[in-house]
Parts: structure tokens; sequence; C-alpha cells
């Protein structure tokens, strides 16, 4: 048994010691864009990327920091090397809750988001539970609150292809990285 996977871009990585040069963008795009979001019990296939992208445009609409902007396109990165696990499950696996909080603050630190703030990682995570609000209206079968967030982007939730997925994820990134830089 290996304690290694190999990544998209070919590289061995322990997840269990990732490490900085080891993260890459185009891993985490290309593995997030082929992983459906709700464990796949949605109407159609609808990526933890796209779920991403959308998350990013909204913290963008609302014109939170370039840093904001990017947690939140990177919030579920930790996926592309663990998988996406539901939250009603999630919640009750402790020693998954610790591996991803290990990855999660590797990445977040590896694209210069070690030192959010609390308010920054509140407003990651508010956007986060409102367009899992709105994703569930919209993409998923059954009785659902009508009383959902008003979201002030225009979140795509079409069916789309995962390497325009992959694309748009990857360059949004590289885009944010560089306006980080620039401020």
């Amino acid at each position: 048994m290996s304690n290694y996977m190999i990544t998209y871009s070919g590289k061995k990585v322990n997840p269990m010691q990732l490490r900085k040069n080891e993260i890459l963008i185009e891993d985490i795009g290309h593995a997030l864009s082929l992983l459906c979001r709700g464990g796949g019990h949605l109407k159609y296939f609808y990526s933890v990327a796209q779920h991403s992208i959308n998350c990013a445009m909204e913290a963008k609409q609302k014109r939170f920091s370039t840093k904001v902007v990017l947690g939140c396109l990177l919030h579920d990165a930790s996926e592309a090397y663990l998988s996406d696990i539901i939250r009603p499950v999630k919640q009750h696996l402790e020693n998954y809750l610790e591996i991803e909080a290990m990855l999660q603050n590797r990445i977040w630190s590896k694209f210069s988001l070690a030192d959010l703030s609390d308010e920054e990682y509140r407003k990651i995570y508010l956007i986060d539970d409102i367009m899992l609000e709105n994703e569930l209206a919209i993409l998923m079968n059954g009785s659902v609150d009508s009383n959902i967030s008003t979201l002030e982007s225009n979140p795509d939730f079409s069916l789309r292809e995962s390497n325009a997925i992959k694309e748009q994820f990857i360059l949004l990134a590289k885009e944010l990285e560089k306006q980080m830089e620039l401020e």
C-alpha cells in the first residue's frame, strides 16, 4: 500500500505531508472540476470548482478584498487531495476535519492567505453558506427553505464542461494572485 497519490500534473505527493512546492493550482483546478458537489445527488453534474468560482464572483460583486475573493476561490481546495464529503457526514469525522484543516492551512500558506483575519474567514464561509442555500434550491430535488439568501452576483449553475471550468478556475486564481502582488 503506497503512502502517496499521483496528482494530475504527475507529482507523487503524500497528502498527509503535503509541501508547498507540491501544491499546484493546475492540480487543484483539475481535481475540483471533476468533483461533484452534494455527493453527486444533484439534477446534473455541478463541480466543486464551479461552486468555488461562483463564491469568488459573489465576493467580487460584494467588493470584498482580493484576498477574500481568492480565499473564496480556494476555500475547498483541500478537497483536491481529499475529495468532497457532504456536510452532514463531515461533521462526524473528527480526524477528517483535522486532516482537512491541516491541508487547507498549507494551501492558504502557499497562496499567501495564511494571515486571513477572523473577519475575512467569516466573509469567506458566509458566502459559502449562502451559495450552498442557492445551490440546494436550484440543483437538488426536494423541499428547500423558501427564505434563501439573495446573491448579489449572478452565479452560473448551468451544466458546464469540466475542462472549461478547470481553465476558468486556474485563470481566475492566477489573476487574483497577480492582483494581490500588486496591492
